[in-house]
């Protein structure tokens, strides 16, 4: 018995050393470059007299990270819009409202769907997102294209057409607010956005 003991320590032993001298497979932290990161949203803008007014608007400095597991979280502030440079100062109420997030898009991906895409190939994937707004939670598919310019940069852009729902943005009340504020009363049902990211891997 006691020799048993002995070859079981000893088996555990070399295997404890197989896995610690295994050649390391490095991992790439793979995240978003904040100044080459953004979304452009195209606001048409449904005036008084019945014309319609298209405005150009972006979501910039884009800050994410892709956890081990392949969850990306993307918060989401007023700050990063270029819509607080179009208004000027602020009301007090709304400065302080600044920094908060207005809502958190999740996604999930498989890491080494980017750790396999070799230099200059592209490859498509369909992403669930799920975005959070307060308690409420709808989830939309979105096909995106990642495309590898170098050994630590993927460009990152939907790989078809996407609209967001104006409805869903009027009901959002501070997104109604802020609209408000600009001079947009209503705007049309259709929200054309465009993504341009970069992920890095630092």
């Amino acid at each position: 018995m006691y020799q048993m003991k002995q070859m079981a320590r000893r088996i555990a032993w070399a295997a404890a050393l197989g896995v610690v001298t295994l050649p390391c497979v490095a991992q790439a932290d793979w995240q978003l470059d904040p100044e080459k990161s953004r979304v452009e949203a195209t606001i048409t803008e449904i005036t008084s007299s019945g014309s319609e007014v298209a405005h150009q608007h972006a979501l910039k400095r884009m800050n994410g990270h892709i956890a081990a597991d392949g969850t990306l979280r993307l918060p989401v502030r007023l700050n990063q819009t270029d819509i607080l440079d179009q208004l000027g100062e602020l009301p007090p109420w709304m400065a302080s409202l600044s920094d908060t997030e207005l809502t958190t898009v999740v996604t999930q991906l498989d890491p080494q769907v980017l750790d396999d895409l070799p230099v200059g190939e592209s490859r498509t994937e369909t992403l669930m997102l799920s975005v959070k707004d307060g308690d409420a939670s709808q989830q939309e598919p979105l096909k995106v294209r990642f495309t590898r310019e170098s050994e630590r940069e993927i460009r990152v852009r939907n790989a078809e057409s996407v609209s967001l729902d104006g409805r869903a943005i009027m009901q959002n009340q501070t997104a109604r607010t802020v609209l408000g504020l600009l001079g947009y009363q209503q705007i049309d049902d259709e929200v054309p956005v465009e993504l341009d990211a970069v992920l890095v891997d630092r």
